[in-house]
Formats: C-alpha cells, sequence, structure tokens
C-alpha cells in the first residue's frame, strides 16, 4: 500500500489528495494521500517521529520547502541549487530530496534563446522557475518586492543574466511572464498590462482567476494555470511515490479533468 502526503501551512485548500488519490485509482494501486497541518516549526519533529513509519513520500508545500532540504543528506544537485524542494520520498532505506516544480517547469515551458521572460517574485518556486531555465536563456527580468532575494535568483540560474525589477515594471514587451507570489500580492499591478502576444505561467490556482490571468485572456495571450503546474509536478512525485513508471500525457489529461471544476 502507498502512504503519503502533502505537509505545509495553511494546507486545507490543497488539491493534491485529490490529484494523487486518483492517480492511485487510475493505477490500480491501493493507496492512502492525506493532507498534514505542518509548519517551519513542527517539521523536524514531524519528520523524526515518521521517517521509521509505513510512509512512502511527501509532498512539501509553503513553508516547507527549504527546510525539508536538511532532512536527508541525498538531495538533488538542482534542488540544492535553487535552495528549495518539494518532495521528500524514500530510496533505499532513507529518504532523498528534489524539486518536481523544477521538473514541472521544465516540461512546461519552451522558450527560444532570446526570448523576453520576467518572473514575478524571489521564493521557492521563483527560484525553481529559473534554474530550469538555466542556459536557455541570455537574462530574465525578476520583479521583487524584497530586492535580498535577488542573488539566490542567481545562484538558482548562474549561466543567466537576472536582471532586477521594481513590481510596478511594465509587462507588454515580454513573451513570458512567470507570476510566483502569493494570493493578492500582484493583483494591483494586473492592471500595467496593456498588450501582449506572449504567455503567463500563473502559479496560482485559487481563487482563479487571477486579475493577471484575466487580463491575460482579455488581451488574447496564452494562460497556463497554476492547475497545470501542480499536475504537472505531481506526475513526477507519482512515479517517485509508486516506483512505477506512468504515461504522462494521459495520466496528465485525466488529473486535470478531474480538477477541473475544482
Amino acid at each position: 500500500m502507498i502512504r503519503a502526503a502533502v505537509l505545509g501551512s495553511p494546507i486545507a485548500h490543497s488539491l493534491s489528495p485529490k490529484i494523487h488519490t486518483k492517480a492511485f485509482e487510475i493505477l490500480g494501486v491501493s493507496g492512502e494521500y492525506q493532507a498534514i497541518e505542518v509548519d517551519e516549526k513542527a517539521f523536524p519533529t514531524f519528520f523524526e517521529e515518521n521517517s521509521e513509519g509505513s510512509w512512502n513520500g511527501f509532498s512539501l508545500t509553503m513553508p516547507l520547502k527549504e527546510i525539508v532540504l536538511q532532512a536527508s543528506n541525498q538531495v538533488d544537485g538542482r534542488a540544492k541549487r535553487i535552495n528549495s524542494a518539494n518532495t521528500l520520498y524514500r530510496l533505499g532505506d532513507g529518504w532523498a530530496v528534489t524539486s518536481t516544480d523544477y521538473l514541472a517547469f521544465e516540461n512546461l515551458l519552451s522558450v527560444d534563446a532570446n526570448a523576453s521572460v520576467a518572473i514575478i517574485g524571489g521564493g521557492g518556486t521563483a527560484r525553481a522557475a529559473i534554474g530550469s531555465l538555466n542556459s536557455k536563456l541570455k537574462s530574465v527580468d525578476v520583479l521583487l518586492r524584497n530586492p535580498t532575494r535577488l542573488q539566490a535568483m542567481s545562484t538558482a540560474a548562474p549561466d543567466i543574466k537576472v536582471n532586477q525589477c521594481e513590481m510596478d515594471t511594465a509587462l507588454d514587451s515580454y513573451d513570458l511572464i512567470i507570476q510566483t507570489t502569493p494570493s493578492g500580492a500582484f493583483d494591483q499591478y494586473a492592471a500595467n498590462l496593456n498588450n501582449t502576444s506572449g504567455s503567463v505561467l500563473e502559479c496560482l490556482y485559487k481563487p482563479w482567476p487571477t486579475p493577471l490571468a484575466s487580463r491575460f485572456a482579455e488581451l488574447g495571450g496564452t494562460v497556463i494555470s497554476g492547475k497545470e503546474l501542480l499536475v504537472e509536478q505531481a506526475l513526477f512525485q507519482i512515479e517517485l511515490f509508486t516506483q512505477m513508471k506512468i504515461d504522462f500525457a494521459q495520466m496528465r489529461q485525466a488529473l486535470l479533468a478531474h480538477i477541473s471544476s475544482d
């Protein structure tokens, strides 16, 4: 039996239990997947008490994407570089840590080397996004509320020139915008978009649509939703937790349909 859970705080809104439970059903495996409220202070004790149990893996959301790196000495090199991970899984007799956010961005983002790209935010999700673009682009503009996060973004993508920009920077000229800040944090700036022929990956999915996603749709741009990112990163977790190879295209379609009304 597969036993897994998503950890974070707050966690009640998470669609991960619905996604993973449906995946187990499609794969024909016995499994349970819970949502458990765990904050940074509680995480070390939680993991110590549960690491020897019957768990196959944990998905990590905010605010645990940095502290989870301390849970194991088997940390994927990409997760180390971006200083963020969202997956803790059984590997042999121990535990390993990786970022399926990083892998999801790799799958979802297709860019030309000369593309004009902006990333809004500088947290763990933003570092996963820019890390996945490393060596693919010459430069990326990063819109930051907290300028001290610029260095971490540069470390996550050492082959890219990272340019710090203000949150109210005009967005019209970008081929791709990746919005990673929490719900409501960027809403006041969405009206700055007056024209677009590009795409936006809005990492939020609730509430939906966000003002930025709505504005993009109104102007005829392409919108990639947070649900698409959520499912994409879950596909990699499903393989890690079940130790089964899955058909990504088939599973992606089924899981997106399953949460379409949420």
